[in-house]
């Protein structure tokens, strides 16, 4: 893979999206501890707006690349649902 493909900002901004979900997990559990909380704070309602939204880029990137360029586009989503499961793993993890 010659990156090419990679450097699309519609491959980059799920990627970097979900980057932020989890700097935003282990940033408020650094912060506050990992104590359940009665109600959804910020940062789970910012995590769920990170997550939620890079479903549509995702879809675009797909729609787009995967028609011309399957093997990279292939590649890319599954970086994407690597980095995605990253994101999501910590949540299911302290069951939050």
């Amino acid at each position: 893979m010659n990156g090419a493909l990679l450097k699309r900002p519609s491959a980059l901004i799920p990627i970097s999206m979900s980057i932020a979900a989890l700097a935003v997990v282990l940033g408020y559990a650094a912060m506050f501890g990992i104590a359940r909380q009665p109600d959804e704070g910020t940062a789970a309602h910012l995590w769920q707006l990170l997550m939620a939204g890079q479903v549509p880029v995702v879809a675009f990137f797909a729609i787009k690349w995967l028609p011309t360029n399957l093997r990279q586009g292939l590649l890319v989503l599954a970086l994407q649902l690597g980095a995605a499961l990253s994101a999501a793993f910590p949540v299911w993890w302290l069951h939050w």
